[in-house]
């Protein structure tokens, strides 16, 4: 009977996505990652920047899990989670928060201390609160300073991304 149980439970936790340190990229300034934001091909992209004691920002995560990997058009859909939590909280919140929550999405880390120097980089309209999130194609560009409150709101603005297809 036990093996029977075991069986029955050991797929779904091959499903899950188990974080350690070692698989979050940390980049250490704000130009090692701007490749982020060049990324090609027929992929919608969808960057947010947040961070695991900003409470918006965490609310809304579940919404950006519901995307990854979904298809617009026929075109794939990546999510990009930039954290803005400090390095030293790397192994304590951030990968207990990501495991907790089951994040399965794409997760950076941006030690770059100095927000100042990379804030308008991202978008000259940012504030510098988040969360944020930026969507981003081969053709187009979309930035939000705001909270998402569902997966339908996230859908909606990556249709206008797509409307001129």
């Amino acid at each position: 009977m036990l093996r029977y149980i075991i069986l029955l439970f050991f797929p779904f936790t091959l499903l899950s996505q188990i974080w350690t340190s070692e698989e979050i990229k940390v980049y250490e300034t704000f130009d090692e990652m701007t490749p982020i934001f060049e990324l090609g091909g027929d992929t919608i992209h969808v960057v947010n920047f947040w961070a695991t004691w900003c409470g918006p920002c965490v609310k809304e995560l579940p919404y950006f899990e519901e995307l990854d990997g979904t298809m617009y058009k026929g075109r794939p859909v990546e999510v990009i989670l930039v954290s803005l939590d400090l390095p030293r909280h790397l192994d304590t919140k951030v990968v207990d928060f990501l495991n907790k929550n089951k994040i399965g999405s794409e997760v950076v880390l941006l030690a770059d201390g100095k927000p100042n120097n990379w804030i308008d980089r991202v978008d000259p309209s940012w504030s510098g609160a988040i969360p944020i999130t930026i969507l981003y194609d081969e053709n187009d560009r979309a930035f939000y300073e705001r909270e998402f409150h569902s997966i339908e709101e996230l859908h909606e603005v990556i249709s206008k991304l797509n409307s001129s297809d």
